[in-house]
């Protein structure tokens, strides 16, 4: 799993107006390996619908990733005829990396890709990319398990699609319900921010990336889809299987282990800029009530199991001190990751000897309400001690989760948001716009601009990826054993194409 750094945290979703200009407001990629057959009536066919019902400037991008027949020929046949079509090769295969380079290279601010057969009613095309447009939705998926879909297909099919769909709630917690479909859309701000956090490069690659944006908070549409199987499908079900499987185990493992950095993809509450301007209201208060309060039961339970455990060999004063030791470096972790959201090893040390200043804190409360008590009584029964023990740690309780909220784990957002408007020039009141940089170039990550019309006349063909030097599959795996071929880095001020993602 990817830990490297990408460009932050992202920012509030805004509507795309629309407007004139050069950019194609949607780019559709569609990654074939040996479809000679079958590209170029999918082509036409996907060409002739968009140019018919989709009111903005569009783009269909063929990703040839290392096919052996003639399908490259077809390609660059389609692009010389058709002005909205591009195509480019790798010459590695994989799903995956072919859907990385081209996203990573694309200028427009939507960003699509089905299978090359078309199984989807093209009709659900529309729906899936109109909640991204509209600032709605981060990713939007296809999905032929929801009740108003209709689909066509064989029973071993529907039996390992739904079988893997439950294997991804059960094991990942995953609350999409089709993550298989080949029909899918993502915003191009999102993209750069997520798809270095993503490692596979073959099926599993829209699954990985679906995992990771719901377990980050993005917002996920989806869209019920008519489906008709194609049943002359080149997949090789039980490698696929196979691999998927792999990448659910090393995708959970990563997300149990906080190797992720997930708060880079959190977006703002509030997409109102009423919403972003409220002042001194806690943020997650409610949430992070109800986790302490879960933590602190089940260390309280924790605590007193191992109080009774050393009063049988030591005194009270002792037996409080170590029971409160060994229960408030579990209650700081389990707090740490599941209260407060902090993952990853960054800090822990720090956490854990501020959360001993906590405990002696609660020590002090605890032990002096032990040492009220035999003042007050001789011989106080064990029972006595565990009720006075209980309202004590009540009251400690209390201290603990605001000292946690405002000291050991205080919202850092706050202070970075302070300290980066501090470095950042004055944005003009307007809302951003996507600004247009020329023909062939990306537009800057972060501006939004007006969504280009689909031009009334077709000029000519508009070449994307023909600025910067970009080896096929590097976003992928950094391998430079592909040829060498035009393409458009992720950001445009990065000079060094050899910079892995």
């Amino acid at each position: 799993m990817r830990t490297d750094s990408s460009p932050g945290t992202l920012p509030a979703r805004e509507h795309l107006p629309a407007g004139d200009a050069g950019t194609p407001v949607l780019d559709v990629v569609i990654p074939v390996y040996n479809e000679e057959k079958d590209l170029q009536p999918c082509v036409l066919r996907l060409h002739d619908h968009l140019k018919r019902t989709f009111p903005y400037a569009f783009r269909i991008t063929i990703a040839d990733n290392a096919s052996t027949d003639t399908t490259p020929q077809v390609s660059r046949r389609l692009e010389a005829e058709v002005p909205e079509v591009k195509a480019f090769r790798l010459e590695q295969k994989g799903r995956g990396r072919a859907l990385r380079t081209v996203w990573s290279a694309s200028d427009a601010p939507i960003l699509a890709y089905m299978d090359v057969d078309l199984s989807t009613d093209l009709n659900a095309l529309l729906p899936l990319v109109a909640p991204l447009i509209s600032g709605h939705s981060d990713l939007a998926i296809g999905s032929r398990l929801s009740r108003s879909s209709r689909v066509v297909r064989g029973a071993k099919r529907e039996f390992i699609s739904r079988t893997y769909n439950l294997i991804l709630r059960g094991s990942l917690q995953a609350r999409f319900s089709d993550a298989q479909c080949g029909f899918k859309a993502i915003r191009r701000d999102v993209a750069q921010v997520l798809l270095p956090l993503i490692e596979d490069t073959g099926w599993f690659f829209d699954t990985e990336m679906l995992v990771v944006a719901e377990r980050a908070g993005l917002r996920i549409h989806e869209v019920p889809v008519d489906w008709v199987d194609d049943p002359n499908s080149t997949v090789h079900i039980v490698k696929t299987a196979t691999d998927d499987l792999k990448g659910v185990w090393r995708v959970g493992r990563a997300l149990a282990t906080g190797s992720l950095s997930l708060d880079r993809l959190t977006r703002p509450f509030g997409d109102d800029p009423r919403d972003r301007e409220i002042k001194d209201v806690p943020k997650g208060l409610a949430r992070q009530l109800v986790g302490f309060c879960v933590v602190g039961g089940l260390s309280t339970l924790f605590y007193l199991l191992l109080y009774s455990g050393f009063r049988v060999f030591a005194g009270s004063q002792v037996a409080n001190a170590l029971a409160l030791l060994v229960s408030a470096i579990a209650n700081t972790a389990a707090n740490r990751r599941l209260t407060f959201g902090v993952r990853g090893r960054g800090g822990a040390v720090r956490h854990q000897a501020q959360g001993l200043v906590v405990f002696g804190i609660g020590l002090a409360l605890t032990s002096g309400s032990l040492a009220a008590l035999n003042a007050a009584s001789s011989d106080p029964g064990h029972s006595t001690e565990l009720a006075v023990l209980i309202a004590a740690n009540l009251a400690a309780t209390v201290l603990r989760f605001l000292l946690f909220r405002a000291w050991v784990f205080p919202d850092r957002r706050d202070a970075d948001a302070t300290t980066a408007a501090s470095h950042t020039p004055v944005p003009s009141p307007s809302s951003p716009t996507y600004s247009t940089v020329g023909a062939g170039s990306m537009a800057q990550p972060g501006h939004h601009g007006p969504l280009p019309q689909r031009p009334v006349t077709r000029g000519a063909p508009h070449h994307p990826f023909d600025t910067t030097q970009f080896r096929a599959g590097e976003a992928a795996d950094g391998s430079w054993r592909d040829v060498t071929m035009q393409l458009q880095p992720v950001r445009p001020h990065d000079t060094d194409s050899r910079d892995s993602r």
